[in-house]
């Protein structure tokens, strides 16, 4: 129940911060939606109520999946480098959007 409750948080506050204009903002966002997306994953995994995944020390049957443990590593992998990127995007960009361009009034036909 805890681990619904994280997941339901950790979503919830991602998706509100993906909604607002700054950029920062919206990187904090996508970081704890993946947080919540690989909680989720690890889930499925069901860790706690089966053994190691160590074929010598455990039997098959006893033994938890690995499958869902490599999948969260690639993915903390892939957030870490997408984040990196709207970092810099973040870092490059001159605006963020939040104030109206002003108009000049007119316009030109020149090309």
């Amino acid at each position: 129940m805890i681990l619904a409750l994280s997941v339901g948080v950790l979503v919830a506050a991602g998706v509100y911060l993906i909604l607002q204009r700054d950029m920062m903002r919206i990187v904090i966002g996508f970081g704890l939606i993946s947080h919540g997306i690989n909680l989720t994953v690890l889930a499925a995994g069901v860790l706690d109520r089966r053994q190691a995944p160590l074929l010598q020390h455990t039997g098959i049957a006893a033994a938890a999946d690995p499958l869902p443990q490599s999948f969260v590593l690639t993915a903390i992998v892939i957030s870490m480098a997408v984040s990196v990127f709207m970092l810099v995007l973040a870092i490059i960009g001159t605006t963020d959007d939040t104030q109206a361009t002003p108009d000049s009034g007119t316009e030109s036909d020149e090309v």
